[in-house]
């Protein structure tokens, strides 16, 4: 009779067990709670908040509670930079979205920034599921503290500014905002702009003030930054495909009970396909949002004549690093 109260006992303590585990059936629970906090540059309409939304209530959901989620959208936490900052060294930020302005730190990160270099979504996810992806995983995890959750595709970026752009030469003298990438520089260069990096956050004020000409991002991007108030022309150069890595503190990672990592893991996978989803849809209604929102559409861009001009920018400066992905993934087109 004792040893069947025994067993009794341990049976019912396996069965109040109530976190959940990645795939979805009970695991092992502790009192113990963990918060993540995500910061990013976006507001609520991008699909990188909404994406980030989705993980919360996900994961929060599937731990029963044991992970909470904090989101700080709109630069909140900082710039992009203070943020890949923050998560470098353990100072509050856990989770982020970066690709190309890594390269501060893993210059092979620079290859996200090469204008023309990828040219289709196809071109693209070959690129990040294969061994480009795969090398760039392991640099964010090793030289950067960085935990590559998944990624998000981003849409062609296109220049935007007061006045139609159809060629190089429309590029002249033309003083453009770019992200802190010596690549992209180069490019801009290359066409004859003035290239300034700047942070996100200060886009929209120095255009309304006219300290710069123009910008160039993804149309999400476009609208996140409410650029088309300040910005007559949407120029459809197309000039850079690329990618977004979904990146954890791995200090943070590692400090959580293996089930929790798991569940993490699988998170970040169900993020990303959910982003994917969200992306496709947004990109067949950005363009006719801006359009409406009164930008002019300058849809006769000569592309070929911007690749041929940025390339001969970028071949130059390319560095040593960078120069076999960026041969593994234009041997893709």
């Amino acid at each position: 009779m004792h040893k069947t109260r025994l067993l009794m006992t341990a049976l019912a303590g396996l069965i109040a067990v109530g976190s959940v585990s990645a795939k979805g059936k009970p695991a092992e629970t502790g009192s113990k709670t963990y918060e993540l906090n995500i910061a990013h540059i976006v507001n609520e309409d991008n699909t990188w908040h909404k994406a980030s939304v989705f993980f919360k209530n996900d994961i929060e959901s599937r731990s029963g509670g044991r992970i909470k989620v904090n989101i700080y959208p709109n630069s909140q936490l900082g710039t992009e930079i203070d943020v890949i900052n923050s998560i470098m060294t353990n100072g509050g930020s856990d989770i982020t979205f970066t690709g190309e302005s890594m390269q501060s730190v893993v210059p092979e990160m620079g290859v996200l920034g090469v204008p023309y270099l990828m040219t289709s979504s196809d071109q693209l996810n070959k690129a990040a599921t294969g061994p480009v992806g795969n090398q760039l995983e392991g640099l964010l995890l090793t030289a950067a503290n960085m935990r590559v959750l998944g990624y998000f595709e981003r849409g062609p970026r296109n220049v935007t500014s007061n006045k139609p752009i159809r060629t190089p030469a429309d590029m002249s003298g033309f003083v453009i905002r770019v992200p802190a990438s010596p690549i992209t520089v180069a490019a801009m260069e290359a066409l004859g702009a003035k290239p300034t990096p700047m942070a996100f956050a200060e886009v929209f004020t120095s255009l309304q003030q006219k300290t710069i000409d123009g910008q160039e991002n993804p149309l999400a991007m476009i609208k996140t930054g409410n650029f088309y108030e300040v910005q007559q022309y949407l120029n459809k150069t197309e000039h850079l495909r690329s990618w977004v890595y979904i990146v954890l503190n791995e200090a943070k990672f590692q400090s959580l009970p293996k089930e929790l990592q798991d569940l993490v893991i699988d998170a970040g996978k169900k993020m990303q396909a959910h982003e994917h989803e969200l992306f496709l849809k947004d990109e067949t209604e950005l363009e006719q949002f801006l359009a409406n929102s009164g930008m002019t559409i300058v849809s006769d861009v000569d592309q070929a004549a911007f690749a041929q001009q940025a390339g001969s920018g970028v071949e130059k400066v390319l560095p040593a690093k960078i120069k076999p992905l960026y041969d593994q993934i234009k041997s893709m087109n």
